[in-house]
This record gives C-alpha cells, structure tokens and sequence, in this order.
C-alpha cells in the first residue's frame, strides 16, 4: 500500500495550516468589506461575516486540530489519517465557501453545509474516546456540539429568524473562553511544572485545588449569564469576581520565572489576556467608559488569537519532532498577535485616528499567521524529523 503523505498522517498538519490560512485571508478581507471596497455574495453583513469566520472558520478549524491530534494521546488509538482526514477539511472548506457566497444558495443550504463540519467531527471525536473508554475527557465532546449550536444560531439570525440578537456569537465566545480556561488549566501548570523540574527550580504550580475549582465555576456561570443576558449588571459583578479568581489561579502558574523560554511564556501570556477580557467584560457592563468591543476583542483577538498561535507552534514542534524552542520568527508571531490585540482594544475607545489603528491591528493580524504559515508549514508539510 502506498504510504500517506505526511500531510494526511495527523490532524494538526491540515487543520493547523487552514486556521492560520483562513486568519489571514478573513481578516484581510474585512476592512475592504466594512468601508465598500469589496463584495460578496453573501446573505451576511460584513460585520456579521468577520464574526462569523473568525469564530467558526478560524477557530473550529484551530479546536478541529487540537482535538484531533491530542485524542490520540488520551487514548492511544491510531490518529484520524488518510481519506477521513480529507473528508474532515473537505467539509470545513465547504463551509467557508458556502458563507462566502450564501446569497447565491438556497436558505437552508448555506447552514447544512456549514454545519456539517462540526457535526462530523463531533461524530470522529466521540467515536474514538468511546472505542477508547476514555470517560475522563468525555466532557471535552461539549464545546464542539454548542459551537455547533452557537454556529447554527448564527445562520438562523441571518435568516430572520426570532433569535435574540447576537445569541449565537455570545455562545461561540463563550464556550471557546470556557476551553480555554479547562484546557489551559491542563497544560500549563503541567508544561511549567515539568520545565522548572527540569531546570531542579523551585516552587513549581501546585495540583488542582478549590481555586482552580472556583475560578473555574465562577468563569463558567458569568460566561452563560453574559451569553443569556448580555446588559444584566449582576453578571458584570460575577465577571469581575471570575477575573480575580482566575488571575489569582494564573499566578500559581509561575509564569514569570518561565521568561527565557517564549514557547512556554506564551501561554501564560494567552491566559492573562482571558483574564484582561473577563475583567473588560465585566466593566462593561457596569460602566460605559468601557466598550464592549474592547472586552469582546480581548478576549478573541487576545486570548484566543494568542492561545491558539501558542498550541499551534509548540505542537506543531513538539509532534514532528523538533526540539521544543521558540526561535526569532515564532517570537515575532507571538509579538504580532499581541501587538493586534492592544492596537484593536485601544481602537475601540478612540474617534479621530481608528481606521489607521485598525488598519495596523489588521496588519499585523495577518502578518502573525502568514509567519506562521511561512515557518511552521513545511514542517506540517514534511515527515517527522
């Protein structure tokens, strides 16, 4: 049998390159969109639009390769490879293409076939950790199914439907954070904690206790309060209790004893700025010298941008093979996205001046992810050195 080639052996190779493909080709697109220098066919808005491929483009295909190259680890089974991986990135590039022209389709076309991404690898996910048995990460089908949901929702709005508005990105946000913050408790006290033991430093992050364990209940239940009830005040006052719960929680972490080694720092970084949107979130809800846009930038241009950027360049090292060291390019990426985030934060406070900010925020959006794209792809390209 002819072997696979080596961009069809695990999910993170294709689903890896798509996300940071798509981050840069989306957000390029979107200032010629908002100001009328570019069209689409498309039932959507261009604001709606940018949301939309940003939460359920971009990043279901970067939680795609996550999930499909660390199921794998939690149950020892062969990965996804071959004709289902192709099947997979057929079905999340059909998506993107549907949306980019569903005012050429019929209504309920668009939806199906975005949809369908989600829902087969739902269906991939679940079947491998049930082969497996492996109940302890039963919990992690969840964020695939609301994104799903929350994706639908979305569609639904578009099309008139009586949903309340912007339910479905409320939602997307929402339990995207929520992944963050569980997965994010996983792997970096443990990935510090393994670095400092290495090094024979002292203290290391402690195991999980109830910190962890209220940081966690307090993020999650202003999370869905926010998503449900986007002006209530009481749920601003649970986001900023969540904020320095899980700031309390980061500084476990040790993060700044991590400083020379950006591989690691980074992730450290990506969950401070989880915490930053929390705490903008909540603020703007309760006072209106803080914009909403802010919050919500931070917390998608920031902490998922930077956490994403974060998994992907040290798995994409740590799998083919590669010694796990972040080398000039991988810093200017990291440097990008957070350069992004302020400059796209600050433009959402100021009149005079914010299409430049915005114009270098989308700049150095795209410059991150074509870095990426440009370091890390022939090592996706390539076997496993």
């Amino acid at each position: 049998m002819k072997p696979l080639p080596a961009f069809l052996t695990a999910g993170f190779r294709p689903f890896f390159l798509a996300a940071a493909g798509w981050a840069a080709v989306a957000m390029a697109m979107w200032l010629p969109l908002m100001h009328g220098g570019l069209t689409l066919p498309s039932r959507f808005d261009p604001l709606s639009w940018h949301v939309h491929e940003m939460l359920f483009g971009f990043v279901m295909a970067a939680v795609g390769g996550f999930l499909l190259t660390a199921i794998p680890n939690w149950t020892g089974r062969d990965p996804v490879a071959g004709r289902p991986l192709v099947a997979l990135v057929s079905l999340w590039l059909l998506g993107r293409v549907a949306c980019l022209v569903s005012d050429l389709l019929p209504a309920w076309l668009t939806p199906a076939l975005d949809l369908a991404f989600p829902v087969a690898l739902e269906a991939v996910a679940a079947r491998e950790l049930l082969a497996a048995g492996n109940r302890r990460n039963y919990p992690l089908l969840a964020p695939v199914a609301v994104l799903a949901i929350a994706n639908l929702l979305t569609h639904l709005q578009g099309l008139g439907v009586a949903v309340p508005f912007g339910l479905g990105w409320r939602l997307g946000i929402a339990v995207v954070i929520v992944l963050i913050s569980v997965i994010g408790g996983r792997i970096v006290p443990a990935f510090t904690r393994n670095w400092l033991n290495a090094r024979g430093l002292s203290p290391v992050p402690p195991a999980a206790d109830i910190l962890d364990r209220a940081a966690l209940g307090v993020l999650h239940a202003s999370l869905i309060g926010w998503t449900f009830l986007p002006e209530w005040r009481a749920v601003g006052v649970l986001l900023l209790v969540a904020a320095v719960l899980n700031l309390a929680r980061l500084a476990r972490w040790r993060g700044m004893a991590t400083l020379d080694e950006p591989l690691l720092l980074v992730l450290h970084v990506g969950y401070l700025w989880l915490v930053v949107g929390v705490a903008l979130l909540g603020l703007s809800l309760l006072t209106d010298a803080v914009p909403n846009a802010a919050a919500v930038h931070a917390l998608t241009a920031g902490a998922m941008g930077t956490m994403i950027l974060a998994v992907m360049t040290r798995a994409t090292l740590g799998h083919t093979g590669r010694v796990l060291r972040a080398d000039v390019a991988t810093m200017v990426i990291y440097a990008l996205v957070g350069v992004a985030a302020v400059l796209r934060i600050v433009a959402a406070w100021v009149n005079e001046g914010q299409l430049d900010l915005l114009e270098v925020a989308v700049a150095a959006w795209v410059g991150a992810f074509v870095l990426f794209a440009a370091e890390y792809g022939p090592m996706l390209l390539a076997p496993r050195g």
